[in-house]
């Protein structure tokens, strides 16, 4: 009895074992099914593995209830929605209306780490260029070290300066001339401009995407002057700086020798939505541009050269700059101490957060940062570049009324803004641009952009709903027309 016993109790244990496997994998399945979080994992994981054509090998993973319509992914990002981390998606074509669900990270047991979001309802879902603590979730920044003393400033952005002679231009960069930025040359678009007095349409090409000669054919065509804001991968610049700064310089040379009359290059550079993470530096941009720079005036000299319009923002603090970023204004400044200045005909600015007529230094509800007011923004710039024009690539002003929904929550600082003010105030800027003698251009955004949403491109419009336009006969005024 004692051998019999003790060979069936292992069978016995074993049968329990198998037992006791089987209820916790139907568990873990049960689980799985009836838990939403693990079901958005399962959608992250598969989309990461389909990107990576074979299976991950997870060592690690976390997820945030994540918010891609908060100020702080805005500031991050420069977009709203689920898309806002996908720099090759087009601002037109990104869901801003898909704005809540899970953020998730992966880790490979290789070292890499992906971060995919996946929509509450299972149902949409995107690969994100890269990985982040979403704004709400990363810790407060530790503190940062006093700014350094004018003199070590300098020394320490002389290793940025950069030493390429720059080629003669012959670009007219006198006078003063307005124009808009389009979404299409239909629409009512081109009416609309020549009644405001427009003379340049404003246009992204994207390198790789767009070559820009139906562009430039067609502004022809309907008589304007074209700038093309010229857009790059900053993915592929953080891979090969140098090398992808050649192909990029060769692009723009391209878009030159197609007849554009002006190129902006790249745009905002001073956040790392647009700039890979940790490179922000003034002095590092202006490496690009320099070669964006000879580029185009050896294809073109008559093109005129803007400088990338940085982000107006003072989010970097007293520190100025961040892995994330740069202040525009820091930003500008080492682009001046990196001999900016020799490799652009025009200084790209950027105002679209006014609340009160340009003609006003003070007063703004939210408080008196410069990028609130016109005459301290135009002056930001001119401050480290006193012999260089300015050109606002975009300057608009924010208005909700007559929009089939109220303004979104995170621009609620526009919501008393009304048409008839966005009328005047685009009106006195030109004005006030022209008179100054330091504008070569004034871009407004925007003329026929028609989405209203997280990202409210057609409250800056100057085409209202219903297809009037008051501000195209205050602009037209203002232009002596």
């Amino acid at each position: 009895m004692r051998l019999k016993d003790a060979g069936a109790k292992p069978f016995r244990m074993l049968t329990i074992l198998l037992v006791v496997l089987g209820m916790l994998l139907a568990a873990s399945s049960a689980l799985t099914q009836d838990n939403p979080v693990m079901l958005g994992l399962a959608v992250a994981r598969e989309l990461i593995e389909e990107e990576r054509g074979a299976p991950l090998r997870l060592l690690r993973w976390r997820y945030y209830e994540d918010n891609w319509s908060s100020e702080a992914s805005w500031r991050l990002y420069r977009s709203f929605g689920i898309d806002s981390c996908v720099a090759a998606v087009p601002p037109l074509l990104k869901r801003a209306d898909i704005l809540f669900g899970w953020t998730f990270s992966l880790l490979d047991a290789s070292g890499k780490e992906y971060q995919a979001r996946v929509s509450y309802d299972l149902a949409e879902s995107v690969l994100c260029d890269e990985v982040h603590v979403p704004p709400q979730f990363a810790p407060a920044p530790a503190p940062q070290p006093a700014p350094a003393a004018p003199e070590a400033a300098q020394e320490a952005a002389a290793s940025e300066t950069v030493a390429v002679a720059p080629i003669a231009s012959t670009a007219n960069i006198g006078g003063f001339e307005l124009g808009g930025h389009i979404a299409g040359f239909g629409g009512g678009a081109v009416n609309a401009m020549r009644q405001a007095g427009m003379t340049w349409v404003k246009k992204q090409v994207t390198h790789g995407i767009s070559d820009g000669a139906g562009i430039i054919a067609a502004a022809r065509a309907q008589g304007f002057k074209v700038l093309l804001g010229a857009l790059g991968s900053k993915d592929r610049l953080r891979d090969n700086f140098d090398g992808y700064i050649a192909e990029f310089a060769q692009y723009v040379g391209f878009l030159a020798s197609q007849g554009a009359d002006a190129i902006e290059v790249w745009n905002e550079p001073n956040i790392d939505r647009e700039w890979p993470l940790g490179q922000v530096n003034g002095g590092r941009y202006v490496q690009l541009l320099a070669a964006a720079y000879n580029a185009i005036k050896a294809a073109n000299p008559n093109t005129i050269v803007i400088s990338g319009a940085p982000a107006p923002t003072g989010y970097f603090g007293a520190a100025g700059c961040t892995a994330n970023g740069c202040n525009d204004d820091v930003f500008m400044q080492q682009m001046a101490q990196a001999g900016g200045a020799q490799y652009m005909d025009c200084l790209g600015l950027h105002y679209n957060e006014g609340v009160l007529s340009p003609t006003q230094s003070g007063g703004d509800p939210r408080g008196h940062y410069p990028t609130y007011f016109f005459h301290s923004m135009l002056n930001r710039g001119l401050q480290y570049f006193p012999n260089t024009k300015v050109c606002w690539t975009e300057l608009g002003y924010l208005s909700g009324e007559g929009m089939p929904g109220p303004i979104p929550a995170h621009f609620a600082w526009a919501s008393n803004v009304t048409v008839p003010q966005q009328a005047q105030w685009l009106a006195d800027a030109a004005r006030l641009s022209r008179n100054s003698g330091r504008v070569r251009l004034m871009i407004v955004w925007n003329v026929d952009f028609t989405h209203w949403g997280a990202d409210p491109q057609a409250g800056y419009a100057i085409i209202r709903p219903g297809g009037g336009c008051p501000a195209c006969d205050t602009l037209r005024a203002a232009m002596g027309g």
